[in-house]
């Protein structure tokens, strides 16, 4: 018997996939053929998914598009303008009864419009109010949109059906259908959901059973076995794209105050960026580990705090494992999260390294203060890590609405 299919779409940001999985394998057991559109490396997490991964940008090469627009997403637009009528076709030929986009994934509503399909959007971000994050960006010092950006906007706008198109349109494709928010209720504001309207609250952590499968799994220790704090740090991969010299800086500084802290030893990861070896030298100190990657979920659950920019999955990964932390926000939805993190109890605040220095005597004052008073974060941690559980608990009716778009 035909199985319905569901065009999901991802741009090659691997935190953007990770909220993808849990809808992947959840349509999947609904026997809904989920057909990914992303980039050819995770071909293991797509398909420990249930999903068939179709590898895009082998086909079409997102810097043949625009290799030149910053911030990077706008590249995204690029592409979407550049590659639409190829991709069109090509998804056409599968014959999908639905979409689903990562909001980063321009593309999605492109092909939804020309198929004329319902589409989902997932939210990429924290409370991402498209009015409000669209004028930051007209004011933003990073930005310069290539010209091929502006070509494929114009195309977008006079070809594709998307008049409201522009070089931050990555920002803004929300549906009239459905909108995935990957946070529990309680992150937003009842005036904030009205933005996200028709909205399901989702979450962004795996799924009960991959997190199950997880504790069956003896990972080897990340820190000492002789030391009594143990102090996780990393600013995520993006970060280095944009805040390179800033984010070594603020590293340096938590090596220094960690340095000088007895009984304490950090593990720092480049969250998978490739950084030249004489940072990693710069950073290393007898207490403090540098690694390119690491097992995130597993160091979360040996660490007593985590030192980070507050991207969305780090927050949430932080809070299920009960682990206070100390916010070194950078961009994007970064602030916010971290003051919303530090209104509920969850973190103590550092620093935002783009608009100040970090100093190793400030790391060593909250950090103290963090590590030498773990009850102050306890019961705060436990009821927002209650609020993920029962939002996981409800993903089952957000399936359920997904697939009803279907028939």
């Amino acid at each position: 018997m035909h199985r319905p299919v569901a065009a999901v779409f991802c741009m090659p940001e691997e935190g953007h996939l990770r909220r993808l999985l849990p809808i992947i394998a959840g349509l999947s057991r609904r026997g809904i053929e989920p057909c990914v559109f992303t980039h050819g490396r995770f071909q293991p997490q797509v398909a420990g998914a249930g999903g068939r991964l179709v590898d895009i940008f082998s086909r079409y090469p997102l810097a043949a598009a625009d290799d030149e627009s910053r911030p990077v997403p706008c590249r995204y637009v690029s592409f979407a303008g550049h590659f639409a009528d190829q991709i069109i076709r090509d998804v056409r030929a599968l014959a999908p009864s639905l979409v689903i986009a990562d909001t980063f994934a321009v593309i999605g509503r492109v092909v939804a419009t020309a198929l004329c399909l319902p589409i989902v959007n997932v939210c990429a971000g924290h409370n991402v109010d498209p009015a409000r994050f669209m004028a930051v960006l007209a004011e933003d010092p990073r930005v310069a949109v290539a010209a091929a950006c502006y070509r494929a906007v114009e195309r977008l706008r006079t070809v594709h059906g998307v008049p409201d198109a522009s070089p931050f349109s990555y920002v803004s494709g929300f549906s009239q259908y459905l909108n995935i928010y990957c946070e529990p209720p309680a992150w937003l504001e009842p005036v904030e959901q009205r933005v996200f309207e028709p909205m399901a609250f989702f979450g962004s952590l795996p799924s009960i059973g991959h997190i199950e499968r997880r504790q069956l799994v003896q990972d080897s220790p990340s820190f000492p076995a002789d030391v009594r704090r143990r102090v996780y740090v990393s600013f995520g991969t993006v970060i280095w794209r944009y805040y390179a010299r800033e984010a070594l800086a603020a590293l340096t500084a938590i090596a220094d105050a960690v340095a000088g802290m007895p009984e304490t030893a950090a593990v720092i990861s480049f969250g998978g960026a490739d950084r030249p070896a004489e940072e990693r030298q710069r950073l290393e100190r007898a207490n403090v580990q540098v690694r390119t990657r690491v097992d995130q979920w597993a160091i979360l659950s040996e660490a007593d705090a985590f030192v980070t920019h507050h991207g969305l999955n780090s927050t949430h990964e932080a809070i299920f494992h009960h682990v206070p932390m100390v916010s070194c926000p950078f961009f994007w939805d970064q602030p916010a999260l971290a003051a919303r993190s530090k209104t509920f109890g969850l973190a103590a605040h550092l620093s935002a390294p783009p608009h100040g220095p970090t100093t190793a005597d400030q790391v060593t004052t909250v950090l103290n203060g963090v590590l030498s008073d773990p009850a102050r974060y306890r019961e705060r941690l436990a009821e927002a890590r209650q609020w993920e559980l029962d939002t996981m608990a409800t993903r089952h009716v957000v399936l359920d609405r997904i697939a009803a778009l279907i028939h």
